[in-house]
């Protein structure tokens, strides 16, 4: 029985307790250029100042609950980097990339509006740069995908759908024991892999597109070449019960699985050999995800607790926990690697600083109680930003998250808005991905579906003989005029 059959509630009942509704720090964090990548040196001084924070020790066989109240020790070059300098929208206006007025960074991702002193509104309203002379466009209030096509073939529900490295293809596994590639522009069926002998419930891609892994309630990964569609010789065995979640390391060169058998695996793919096994819930692991630079791995399980590893040696550098404990369903390191995105089953999508070990951003509106859903990032542009030069371009980042009524939601990453309620699935959304590549985003779910949406038109696309329609919601009152 794969995820997208048994709920995760049903597995571990936990009792109800109170939601609190404004639980999060925004008015005082500062949620700095989101997706603007971190650079490798950054991301080992963030695994070490969170070591030097509050730790819990982990060796192979052994789960220490000791915790080092020490304060962390930033260098000074380190503050410099742009992954950890906080500096004030005057430093920014000194560098290269201009500030405008709507909190866009040009030729970068957006960062928090709450970062802007109160006393430095004049930036913006003083004299204007070059791109604002231009007349920038204005960050917009909605999004406006529109469904473009339906892929049918799974005989039972979907529970994961990711898109390649390269964008190229988009993959899906189903409680059907099948994994499916299809071409990402067309919707044509590409590979059907067989192979697992029980239901399938995690993917990943390797970096180039070449290699994907699958996680199964047989307890084995396998691994595909794209290819031929063939299975590599050597499966990974190891685990003791099924694989909920796989991701691979930003080289390929490892692989991390969390498994039901409340077991962390680092994996050799070159050896399929297990590198490491960390003892590292007390419940089913039901989310892990590897930082941008291979460094950290997170883990999160339905006893409530996000966990930060050092990949390289097993410790335990930081252990996240809300104060309602709620089942944590899915974990996702931000693309620059300072913050992790979870879901929780109290309809909670959460965003934490894991250095400082908050809860940096909650978002709410969508309904998910009973059923282990994933989160993903994506990025948005201003209409009309598309004739830009790529460099100029102003982007800020959302967040998608499906829900057990079947609909997908996408809230603004800074101000938590709902930007847009995509409705289409029966049932609940299990995956939701987006493209690396375009504006797409896919969604399956528990209807055996995959839906693709893009920006635009939402032309009608024949997938294997269905035709379908397009509806959408939009979750913002008024949207403001198009530049």
């Amino acid at each position: 029985m794969s995820i997208s059959d048994m709920p995760l509630q049903d597995v571990h009942e936990r009792p109800s307790k109170r939601r609190r509704l404004d639980s999060d720090s925004e008015s005082s964090d500062a949620v700095e250029a989101l997706l603007t990548p971190a650079s490798a040196s950054a991301s080992a001084s963030a695994s070490a100042s969170a070591s030097a924070s509050s730790t819990a020790i982990v060796h192979e066989d052994q789960l220490d609950t000791s915790y080092a109240q020490r304060q962390p020790q930033i260098s000074e070059e380190t503050a410099q980097n742009s992954t950890w300098h906080m500096s004030t929208p005057r430093d920014k206006a000194d560098n290269a990339d201009a500030e405008d007025t709507n909190g866009a960074v040009v030729g970068a991702y957006a960062f928090d509006e709450d970062e802007v002193a109160a006393g430095d509104e004049d930036l913006s309203a003083g004299e204007q740069t070059p791109e604002e002379a231009d007349g920038p466009a204005r960050r917009p209030t909605a999004l406006h995908y529109k469904l473009h096509m339906t892929l049918k073939g799974h005989k039972r529900g979907v529970a994961a759908v990711r898109f390649s490295p390269d964008g190229k293809w988009i993959a899906s596994c189903s409680a059907d024991c099948t994994i499916k590639i299809w071409d990402a522009q067309t919707g044509s069926l590409v590979h059907n892999l067989e192979g697992h002998i029980a239901g399938i419930s995690t993917l990943t891609w390797n970096p180039d597109s070449t290699v994907l892994a699958s996680g199964s309630d047989d307890k084995t990964i396998r691994l595909w070449d794209v290819v031929t569609g063939k299975c590599l010789p050597t499966s990974l065995l190891g685990h003791d019960n099924y694989v909920y979640s796989i991701a691979f390391s930003p080289k390929g060169n490892m692989l991390v699985s969390g498994s039901y058998d409340e077991a962390v695996f680092l994996w050799d793919v070159r050896t399929a050999r297990t590198m490491r096994s960390l003892p590292a819930h007390s419940d089913p692991v039901s989310g892990v995800d590897f930082v941008r630079d291979g460094t950290l791995v997170a883990s999160c399980s339905s006893d409530g607790l996000i966990r930060i590893w050092d990949a390289t040696t097993g410790q335990c550098l930081k252990t996240l926990v809300h104060e309602d404990n709620a089942p944590v369903t899915s974990v996702r390191f931000s693309p620059n690697g300072r913050f992790v995105l979870a879901t929780t089953l109290d309809s909670c999508v959460r965003l934490w600083n894991y250095v400082e070990g908050r809860c940096a951003k909650t978002y709410q509106g969508h309904t998910n109680a009973k059923y282990s859903i994933n989160a993903c990032f994506g990025t948005y542009q201003a209409h009309g930003d598309e004739d830009r030069e790529e460099q100029e371009r102003q982007r800020w980042a959302f967040v998608a998250c499906g829900d057990d009524e079947g609909k997908v939601f996408l809230w603004d990453v800074s101000s938590k808005e709902v930007m847009q309620v995509l409705s289409g699935h029966e049932g609940v959304v299990l995956g939701v991905d987006t493209s690396p590549s375009s504006d797409a985003i896919a969604t399956c779910g528990i209807d055996g579906t995959i839906k693709v949406w893009r920006k635009g038109a939402g032309s009608k696309r024949r997938v294997d003989g269905v035709v379908d329609a397009p509806q959408v919601e939009t979750g913002a009152e008024k949207v403001e005029e198009e530049l």
